[in-house]
């Protein structure tokens, strides 16, 4: 039977491999750093996580981990979608385990986000979508923007 818990610290270690997974289905051109990533992205997700700053949750079946996803909150300039709050959302490393795909975890997984925007007051929540996510989240409400990236080649 699926049953779907928050996250806790002891779990960031199986965040941060389902967020591994997830960049290396995106592509090669994504996993250049993938195991740099996973080394900073631990202790940050462990902080994050103990700090009530990023909110996850882990879908088991009978105990087993297969599916995650989570939420935190940006600081954000007052923008035109929403000229009053200076935050914003975001939800991020959505994985499902192959053999669980197509039956609506990441839809769930993500509605739990936008509740977690919700209670929160949020009204602007953001992600980056794979091309196979894209099907899960525009259905959603989510839409394209043209927001685009700088990433310099300097390491100091």
């Amino acid at each position: 039977m699926l049953t779907t818990r928050k996250a806790v610290v002891a779990d960031a270690a199986l965040i941060t491999e389902h967020r591994a997974a997830m960049f290396t289905e995106i592509g090669p051109s994504r996993t250049d750093g993938l195991d740099e990533m996973r080394r900073n992205f631990l202790p940050w997700v462990e902080g994050m996580i103990a700090a009530g700053k990023y909110v996850g949750w882990i879908v088991e079946d009978g105990g087993r981990p297969v599916a995650s996803g989570g939420f935190f909150e940006l600081e954000w300039p007052p923008h035109p979608l929403d000229p009053t709050t200076a935050h914003r959302g975001y939800v991020a490393n959505f994985w499902v385990e192959q053999d669980y795909r197509g039956r609506g975890l990441a839809r769930e997984l993500v509605r739990e986000g936008l509740a977690e925007a919700k209670r929160r007051k949020i009204r602007v929540v953001a992600l980056h979508a794979s091309e196979a996510g894209r099907r899960v989240y525009e259905p959603m409400g989510f839409r394209a923007t043209n927001e685009m990236f700088y990433v310099s080649d300097a390491t100091d």
